[in-house]
Order: C-alpha cells, then sequence, then structure tokens
C-alpha cells in the first residue's frame, strides 16, 4: 500500500478532536520526517507514522487494554505496512515489541522528545526559537516540570538510535522549528 501524509491526517483527525493531541502527533510527525530526509527514507511513510502512532488514545487512553490496539486493528484492516504497524506496536513499550527497524527506533525516540520539546518551547518568551539542548537538559532535571513525559524514555530512545543526545535534540527541536506556527510553538513576542 502506498501510504499518503494527507490520508493519515484525515484518518486522525476523524478519530481525534484534543487540539493538544493533533499538535502533539504533528511535532512527532515534524520530527519523522526531519530524520527522514536526513537518512533518505520514504518521508511520506515516516510522516505517516508520526501522525498515526497516537490514533486511538483520545479514544482508548487505557495502555492495558486500549492503546495503540485499537490503531494497530484500524490501521491493519486499511492495508497499512507491517513496517508502520510494528513502529506503533514499539513506540507503546509495554507492548513489548522490538524496535528493529530504523522506523521504529526513530518514532520512539522522537515521540517523548518532542512532547518535552514542545513544552520547553511553551514557556520561553521566544517559544521554540533559540531554544537549545542545555536549556533541554535543564528541564529535564526538574521532575515537576512536563511530569508525565518519561524521562528514561527520552534516554534510552535516543540510544536506541545511536546518536547523540545533544545532537538528537538539535535535529528534533530543528525540524519543529520549521512548523512552529502550526505547533503553536512561535513564542508570545512573535504572534501575527
Amino acid at each position: 500500500m502506498e501510504v499518503a501524509r494527507e490520508e493519515a491526517w484525515r484518518l486522525f483527525r476523524e478519530w481525534t478532536e484534543s487540539e493538544s493531541l493533533r499538535k502533539h502527533v504533528l511535532g512527532v510527525e515534524a520530527a519523522m520526517v526531519g530524520y527522514a530526509r536526513e537518512l533518505g527514507e520514504d518521508e511520506e511513510l515516516w510522516a505517516a507514522t508520526g501522525i498515526l502512532h497516537d490514533l486511538d488514545y483520545e479514544k482508548y487512553p487505557d495502555l492495558q487494554t486500549g492503546h495503540p490496539r485499537y490503531a494497530l486493528k484500524e490501521l491493519e484492516s486499511r492495508g497499512y505496512p507491517q513496517e508502520m504497524l510494528d513502529a506503533i506496536a514499539g513506540h507503546a513499550v509495554f507492548m513489548g515489541v522490538p524496535r528493529e527497524t530504523r522506523l521504529a527506533r526513530t518514532l520512539y525516540a522522537v515521540d517523548e522528545l518532542s512532547g518535552f520539546i514542545a513544552a520547553c518551547a511553551l514557556v520561553r518568551p521566544t517559544g521554540i526559537h533559540g531554544l537549545t539542548p542545555k536549556s533541554v537538559k535543564k528541564k529535564m532535571k526538574q521532575p515537576s516540570f512536563a511530569a508525565a513525559v518519561n524521562r528514561d524514555e527520552i534516554r534510552s530512545g535516543t540510544e536506541d538510535l545511536g546518536v547523540d543526545f545533544d545532537e538528537h535534540v538539535i535535529r528534533v527541536i530543528a525540524a519543529m522549528e520549521e512548523r512552529a506556527g502550526e505547533l503553536g510553538l512561535e513564542g508570545q513576542g512573535e504572534a501575527a
């Protein structure tokens, strides 16, 4: 099946009303596309995987019985590629699915980090602009800041990807900064 980003986004919007969850998957998508470009991978597949990884989270948030199981069933029934399904299953550590492909390792590596970067940007007057790895690491040391973000998954995802932590943060910030307006990360001083 040929994977189309626009079809993935349409499907996600059908399943999800939460604006914050929509922005989250767009942030993950931005990071996935950034890596796909750098690695010479299929940008449409990587974009769609970033968008669809949390397809069922709003409707079925229970990790014991819900997310991402309903998404996997839906995507499989629509003929999405096994590589995407494995990556989506692999981003949910509790599913126990090994992340064997570059797609799966990248999704896991950017999921929590992109959310954390967005949280960092939202508390800065300049938003994501000028955000540095040093600032991100400083915030990571504050357990009360963006407390829902799993710091261990950020670290293990970066290690699994085999990249330097600062370099990984720089890449994800750069990818998200390209779409700062759409992600609501422009900061207060630059609103149109």
